[in-house]
C-alpha cells in the first residue's frame, strides 16, 4: 500500500502542475487568442486587453492567497484545496467557451481564484504530512512540478494554439477533474484546525481591496498616457496607488488590534520566517520577469533571425527554454534533501549567488548569440533557483507552529506572487524607458517603444515599417536595453542571498 504522504505529494504536485501550466500557456498563445477573438493588437486602445489577459490570473491569485490561507486554518486545508479544484475546473471551461475578450478576462480571473486555492494549501498540506527530515525533499518535488508546469505551458501553447485558442484551456480540464476526484477520495485533514477562530472580515476587505488597487495601479503604469510612454502621470494610476497603500496601512493597524488577525504579523518575529519571506520576495522580484523577457526575445527576435517562421516561434520558444527546467530538475530535489540534513540558509545563499552569475552572463549576451551560450546561462538560472526555492519553502513552513501553517503558506505564496507581478511590471517599465532612449537617432525613432515591444511579442510588424528593417535595427537595441534589467536582477539576487544568511538572534 502506498504511504499516505506520497499520495499527498503526488496529488498536490498535480495541482501545482495544472495551475502553473495555465499561468504560461496563455502567454505563448496570445497571438492566436487575439486573432481568434478578432482583436487588433496594434491598436493602442486594445493594449489594456493584452495586459489583463497576461497578468489577470497572477493578480487575482496574489490578492487572495493570504485570505485563503487564513480560512484554511479555520475550515481545513484539504477541504479548501478540493474546493480550489472545482473553481479551477469551472473557470477553465468558462474560458474555453468565451465569446469575446472581456468574457475571457473575467473568467480568467475566476480561474486564477481556483489556482489560488491550490497554491495556498499545497505547501501546508505537504508540511502536515511529512516529517521534518523529509519535508525539504517533498517541498522541492512540489516546486519542481510548479516550475515544470510553467514550461510545459509554453510548449503546449505553442503546439495547441494554432489549431484553436480554445484548446489551450480544454487540455487541462480532464487532469483537474482527476485531481479533484483523487483528492476527494484520498486526502484527509492532518493539520491543527481551530474552528473557534473568528474571521477578520475588516482585515480581509482592507487587505484585498488595498492590494488589488496597488497591483492595478502598478500594472496600468505600462499603459501610455498623454505624451508619455508610461502611465505614471495618469491621475487614476496615482489615485489607485495612493488609496491602495492607504488601505494596506489601515490593514496593518487593524491586524495589530484584532484578536484573530488574518495576517499574523507576529510570525515575522520568528527569524526563520522573516528571513525566508524577505529573501523570497527579493529573489522573486529579480527572477519574476525573466521568463516573459526571454520568451519575447526568442519569439520575436532570435528565432526569426535564425530562420524560423512566426508560426513556428511559439513552440520553439518553449523548447529552447527547457535548459532552465532541466537545471531546476537537477537541483530542486537534491537541495531539498541536503537542506533537510545540513540546513536551508546556506543553500539559499549559494543558489542566489548562482542566479546572480546567470544574470550577469545574460547581460553580456549579444542579440545574435549562439544557442549554447544561452542554454548554459539559463541552465545555471535553473540550478540556482532549484537550490533556493525548496530550502526557502522548507525554512518558512518549518518555522511556524502547526496551527498557523495555512496562513503561513498563504503569506509565502502571496509574497512570491506579488513580487513576480511587480517584477514583470518593473521589467517592462524599465525596458520601455530604455527603448525610448535607445530609439533616438535610429530608423525606429518615430515608433512608440510600447508598440514596438508588443508588436514583437505578438509576432507582427508596426504599421509603416519594413519587417527586415525593424528586425535588424530593433534586435541590438532590445538586447542593449535588456542588459540593464539583467544587471539589476543580478544585484537583487545578491541581496536575496545576503538576507538568507542573516545571523540568528
Amino acid at each position: 500500500m502506498v504511504d499516505y504522504k506520497w499520495t499527498v505529494l503526488t496529488n498536490t504536485s498535480l495541482g501545482a502542475l495544472i495551475a502553473s501550466i495555465d499561468m504560461t500557456i496563455v502567454l505563448i498563445s496570445l497571438p492566436d487568442i487575439f486573432r481568434g477573438l478578432h482583436i487588433n493588437p496594434g491598436d493602442p486602445a486594445n493594449f489594456p486587453f493584452l495586459l489583463w489577459t497576461m497578468v489577470g490570473y497572477a493578480l487575482v491569485t496574489a490578492v487572495v492567497l493570504v485570505t485563503i490561507g487564513r480560512f484554511s486554518d479555520i475550515f481545513g486545508r484539504v477541504r479548501l484545496y478540493k474546493f480550489g479544484f472545482l473553481i479551477f475546473i469551472l473557470g477553465t471551461i468558462a474560458c474555453a467557451l468565451s465569446q469575446n475578450i472581456v468574457e475571457l478576462i473575467v473568467f480568467r480571473l475566476f480561474q486564477g481564484l481556483g489556482g489560488a486555492f491550490l497554491f495556498a494549501n499545497s505547501a501546508a498540506i505537504i508540511t502536515d504530512a511529512f516529517e521534518t527530515k523529509e519535508r525539504g525533499k517533498a517541498l522541492g518535488i512540489n516546486q519542481i512540478a510548479f516550475l515544470a508546469g510553467q514550461f510545459i505551458g509554453l510548449i503546449l501553447g505553442g503546439v495547441i494554439a494554432p489549431y484553436g485558442w480554445e484548446y489551450i484551456f480544454w487540455v487541462t480540464v480532464p487532469f483537474a477533474i482527476i485531481g479533484y476526484i483523487w483528492a476527494h477520495i484520498n486526502l484527509k485533514e492532518l493539520g491543527a484546525i481551530d474552528r473557534k477562530q473568528r474571521i477578520d472580515w475588516l482585515g480581509n476587505i482592507t487587505f484585498g481591496v488595498g492590494l488589488t488597487l496597488i497591483l492595478i495601479g502598478v500594472t496600468y503604469i505600462l499603459v501610455p498616457y498623454g505624451t508619455s510612454e508610461l502611465g505614471y502621470e495618469n491621475p487614476w494610476v496615482i489615485l489607485s496607488l495612493l488609496l491602495g497603500f492607504l488601505l494596506v496601512a489601515v490593514f496593518i493597524l487593524i491586524e495589530r488590534r484584532v484578536s484573530h488577525p488574518m495576517f499574523k504579523l507576529e510570525l515575522f518575529r520568528n527569524r526563520g520566517f522573516s528571513v525566508g519571506i524577505s529573501s523570497l520576495f527579493v529573489s522573486a522580484i529579480a527572477r519574476g520577469g525573466l521568463l516573459f523577457m526571454l520568451v519575447i526575445w526568442l519569439q520575436g527576435i532570435w528565432l526569426p533571425l535564425h530562420g524560423f517562421s512566426l508560426e513556428q516561434t511559439p513552440f520553439w520558444a518553449g523548447i529552447y527554454m527547457l535548459p532552465l527546467t532541466a537545471g531546476f530538475l537537477v537541483m530542486g530535489p537534491l537541495s531539498g534533501v541536503l537542506s533537510d540534513k545540513y540546513g536551508q540558509r546556506l543553500f539559499m545563499a549559494v543558489g542566489s549567488l548562482i542566479i546572480a552569475v546567470s544574470f550577469l552572463w545574460l547581460a553580456f549576451m549579444p542579440f545574435n548569440v549562439s544557442y549554447v551560450f544561452l542554454a548554459v546561462a539559463i541552465f545555471l538560472q535553473g540550478v540556482g533557483a532549484g537550490m533556493f526555492v525548496a530550502p526557502n519553502t522548507s525554512l518558512v513552513m518549518s518555522s511556524v507552529p502547526a496551527e498557523n501553517r495555512g496562513v503561513a503558506s498563504g503569506m509565502r505564496a502571496t509574497m512570491q506572487n506579488v513580487a513576480q507581478s511587480l517584477s514583470m511590471t518593473v521589467y517592462f517599465a524599465i525596458l520601455i524607458i530604455a527603448l525610448e532612449v535607445n530609439f533616438n537617432g535610429t530608423a525606429l525613432s518615430s515608433i512608440p517603444p510600447t508598440s514596438a515591444l508588443f508588436s514583437v511579442f505578438l509576432g507582427i510588424t508596426p504599421p509603416g515599417v519594413n519587417f527586415a528593417t525593424f528586425s535588424t535595427v530593433f534586435a541590438p537595441i532590445f538586447m542593449k536595453s535588456l542588459s540593464l534589467l539583467f544587471f539589476i536582477s543580478a544585484g537583487l539576487s545578491i541581496i536575496a542571498g545576503a538576507l538568507a544568511i542573516l545571523k540568528k538572534k
